[in-house]
């Protein structure tokens, strides 16, 4: 039956796919994929053959309904991101939301995502936790700081290496010199590496030692 199937990709390690998604991606009509570049290294590990096509932050805004009308017309299609579950800080939701608009079936298989694992060995409390991905730029970033400071629950981030040592100032700024933080880097790769402390040492390591990679930021809620 025509339907949409949300399948998860590694992060880092090739080999951290289920063996449901690659049978997935074998059996779909049409992979929609973040960057066909990225994603053909992973497909041609695996011996997946079927064709690709971008969707991606640019354009999903402009192709979304014409690919619900592939599904509709009887088109099994996937989607997958650069690595990890498409549509958490990645391009899908606006795909995902018309076909299910549209009465049209959404599979959304279990598989790699960045942030369970940079929370888990954080060490922080994971009772409860809050989710907010990339900070504002610029506009509405103080305002939502000032916010997320009064936040009792652990807190999870997502930033790009050159713009960590901001974050990690802002973070000093707003939430306190002792407030606990965990910064977990090329999560699955030759190179990963989690560094835990207080805001502050947190950040003169990071000052000493510019980052490189992905990167995830788990931080304590106010205590």
């Amino acid at each position: 039956m025509a339907k949409l199937y949300i399948v998860p990709t590694p992060i880092g390690n090739l080999k951290d796919i289920t063996l449901r998604a690659i049978k997935v991606l074998k059996k779909v009509d049409l992979i929609l994929a973040e960057d066909t570049r990225t994603s053909g290294k992973l497909l041609k590990y695996y011996e997946i053959s079927t064709p690709m096509q971008s969707h991606h932050m640019h354009n999903e805004h402009k192709t979304f309904s014409r690919i619900v009308e592939q599904i509709q017309s009887g088109a099994t299609v996937a989607l997958i991101s650069d690595a990890g579950t498409p549509a958490i800080s990645d391009p899908g939701f606006l795909l995902t939301r018309a076909c299910v608009e549209a009465g049209i079936e959404v599979d959304c298989l279990p598989g790699a995502t960045a942030f369970v694992p940079a929370l888990v060995n954080s060490g922080l409390p994971n009772n409860k936790f809050f989710f907010e991905g990339f900070l504002p730029v610029k506009k509405g970033r103080q305002t939502r700081l000032k916010l997320l400071a009064k936040k009792e629950s652990t807190m999870i981030f997502y930033e790009s290496p050159h713009k960590l040592i901001k974050t990690l100032s802002h973070f000093v700024e707003y939430f306190g010199t002792e407030r606990p933080v965990s910064v977990s880097r090329e999560i699955t790769k030759i190179h990963e590496e989690t560094i835990r402390g207080t805001a502050q040492e947190v950040l003169n390591y990071y000052t000493k030692k510019p980052p490189k990679g992905e990167i995830v930021i788990v931080v304590g809620g106010t205590s």
